[in-house]
């Protein structure tokens, strides 16, 4: 899936006349100007939770209050206890920032969500365009002296300091109010769920939790900032320590944790009603010694550290990227502090282990065989007109959840036709949903959680006759993912070095796209995984990393393209140089023949091409073979036959130009 957002968002009303559910008359954006103002069904009413929100902000004496769409970790990922920024706002996107006067309301996205924030804001709210004019809008609306609200639990560093500096340069100030405002007016906010935490069985581990904390204290031990302690805030950071899951966040195996590690003592901040006995044994929580975890409840890592803090002689490292404010402000003075963008927690997680790559390779083959079975069945479905975007979505989760270790899918998945496939982030519903036809291209990104591996895909195929320009497209996308995975390079170089490799073949005939090139990913965790990937704050490559690498394109009101594969980063033997680097995919599911014209590629991308499709045939045919799944072997041997260098779009295989041959032979015989 795209890296640049989270897919909880309700899904966007169709673009044509093709909708299933919703009414063909219906205008989908609001009006404003009009009197009475226009609202379409999908706007949501929020003239009582502003009104109170208010009410709640006059004893504080507070001019404006900050409502940011995150959780206490700055997840990309949230529950829906903490979607504050949909309660107030009725926008349910995964990106955005409201904020509340006494006279206005304000929200903030990106141009991912523009549409979808039209349909479901209503005329209470602004819809704000530039992300960058928060500040500049704070000083329009609050006097000067004023002072403006927010929970420090949802602020990061970063966000804290742009804030406090344009606005105490104008004769505005930032105030720090722990209890949230909007929790105390949501009334029937979700509550966490009572149980979900559990460890990982010892088949699909080869570090248990001991070992990694002795590994993160020798890292502690050997850095030149000499730190006595290591906080960790993000949900996936205590999960990969622990080998613990949980299910606080959708689609996310995480559960809400802070971890502080000093060099002996460990100290687990959870929900403390949910900890089984059972799981109080796995973490040796009734001893006392450096490998003994110290269970406290979740609610007292501020005051917990505030206090360790107040020591002499003690220094604790935090991650910029992933430490919210609140615990930020209490570690004084600055000398008690060390930083970095991100822990020594996630740089290991990010190199995966002789297990941990095995197992995620063997998901992805159980996972190309549901996406062999979806594809299958569209093929043979949608020329008689029986499928839907959202059918086609429900089937292919359907499909993985009767693979071994299944739990799941790994974000909401994206299935859209025509139109729709222009917006990176669709999602269908009933209300949404269109009806899949042979004359429109098709996009379906969705993934699996697995035990053992998390997965993400996109295929967009076509049932008809592509236009020339929908081939040339498609092909130039296929060519960009094709240059990255074969790339060779140095150990250490860093994504962003070669993330125009995804692009240049756009690039040279003007098309682009606008979302990132490529994403971590992991072992039953989140889909996105940092700190790997092609943007400028992911970490050089090196040996075990798994990326996706998904370039796109996407013309406005007709069709949208992604292909996106998972790839592990592998040694490579070269002529003169050692400690190369190569990506070895992972993926392993057909693109779409009809959508390739093979005279736009070189030699060498036909070349990996035809690789690829020997290793679909090699890896994922005994799985078919295993599952009894025949005709979809079938189809799968159809799909993967080799290109020829001669070919036209359509592709010919070798045994069919044979047949031509002989066909041919024959004639002149006769």
């Amino acid at each position: 899936m795209p890296s640049l957002g989270w897919l909880l968002a309700l899904s966007l009303a169709a673009l044509t006349g093709n909708a299933i559910g919703a009414a063909a008359d219906e205008q989908t954006e609001r009006n404003c100007s009009l009197s009475p103002p226009y609202l379409p069904s999908t706007a949501v009413n929020t003239t009582l939770q502003l009104q109170e929100l208010r009410e709640r902000m006059l004893p504080l004496n507070i001019s404006a209050y900050i409502i940011p769409g995150t959780d206490a970790h700055l997840s990309e990922y949230i529950a829906q206890r903490d979607a504050r920024v949909a309660f107030m706002t009725g926008f349910t996107g995964s990106a955005g920032t409201a904020i509340v006067t006494q006279a206005k309301a304000a929200l903030w996205t990106d141009s991912r969500y523009w549409i979808q924030a039209e349909r479901q804001l209503d005329c209470n709210w602004e819809l704000e365009k530039d992300v960058s004019s928060m500040a500049k809008w704070l000083i329009s609306e609050v006097p000067p002296g004023g002072k403006i609200g927010f929970d420090p639990f949802l602020f990061s560093l970063n966000m804290q300091e742009t804030y406090s500096d344009s606005l105490e340069s104008s004769n505005r100030s930032l105030e720090s109010i722990p209890d949230n405002l909007v929790d105390q007016v949501w009334k029937e906010r979700p509550p966490i769920q009572p149980d979900g935490l559990t460890h990982l069985p010892n088949r699909i581990i080869e570090r248990s939790w001991q070992i990694k904390v002795k590994d993160i204290r020798s890292q502690m031990q050997d850095s030149p900032y000499t730190p006595t302690a290591l906080l960790l805030s993000a949900l996936d950071e205590t999960a990969w320590l622990f080998n613990m899951r949980g299910n606080d966040i959708p689609y996310n195996p995480f559960f809400y944790s802070y971890t502080l590690l000093t060099m002996d003592e460990i100290w687990l901040f959870l929900h403390m009603d949910r900890v089984t006995e059972e799981l109080k044994v796995y973490l040796n929580a009734s001893c006392e010694g450096p490998l003994c975890v110290q269970l406290k409840n979740y609610d007292t890592v501020r005051d917990h550290l505030k206090t360790y803090v107040a020591q002499p002689g003690v220094k604790v490292w935090i991650s910029t990227g992933y430490t919210n404010y609140a615990l930020y402000e209490v570690i004084t003075p600055e000398e008690k502090l060390m930083t970095s963008f991100y822990s020594p927690v996630l740089e290991t997680k990010a190199v995966k282990d002789e297990t941990e790559q095995r197992i995620l390779r063997d998901a992805h083959v159980r996972d190309a065989v549901a996406v062999i079975q979806l594809l299958m069945r569209l093929e043979k479905a949608v020329p008689e007109g029986k499928e839907t975007e959202l059918t086609a979505a429900q089937y292919v989760n359907e499909c993985r959840r009767q693979q071994k270790d299944n739990r799941g899918p790994s974000f909401e998945t994206i299935s859209a036709s025509g139109p729709n496939a222009a917006l990176a982030h669709y999602s269908p519903t009933e209300e949404t949903s269109r009806r899949l036809t042979v004359d429109e291209m098709y996009l379906i990104d969705s993934g699996g959680q697995y035990l053992d591996g998390t997965t993400d895909i996109t295929r967009t195929v076509h049932w008809g006759t592509p236009t020339s320009m929908q081939k040339e497209a498609f092909t130039r996308v296929l060519m960009g993912n094709i240059e990255i995975s074969r790339t060779i390079f140095p150990s250490g170089t860093r994504g962003i070095n070669m993330e125009l490799l995804g692009r240049r073949a756009l690039w040279e005939v003007g098309l682009n796209y606008g979302h990132g090139t490529g994403h971590g990913i992991g072992n039953y965790f989140g889909v996105h995984e940092w700190p790997v990937g092609f943007q400028s704050n992911n970490i050089p490559f090196t040996t075990g990393m798994f990326t996706s690498i998904e370039p796109g394109y996407y013309k406005d009101n007709d069709f949208g393209i992604r292909i996106e594969d998972i790839a592990v980063t592998v040694p490579v033997q070269t002529k003169y140089g050692h400690n190369y680097l190569t990506f070895d995919t992972v993926s392993l599911v057909p693109y779409d023949k009809k959508l390739i014209d093979t005279s736009l590629l070189r030699p060498e991308q036909l070349q990996w091409l035809n690789k690829y499709y020997e290793t679909i045939r090699r890896v994922v045919g005994p799985e078919l073979d295993k599952q009894r799944l025949y005709e979809e072997k079938e189809w799968m041997l159809r799909n993967t036959e080799p290109f020829m260098a001669s070919e036209s779009s359509a592709g010919i295989c070798s045994s069919s130009l044979t047949l031509i041959i002989l066909a041919i032979a024959l004639l002149h015989i006769i």
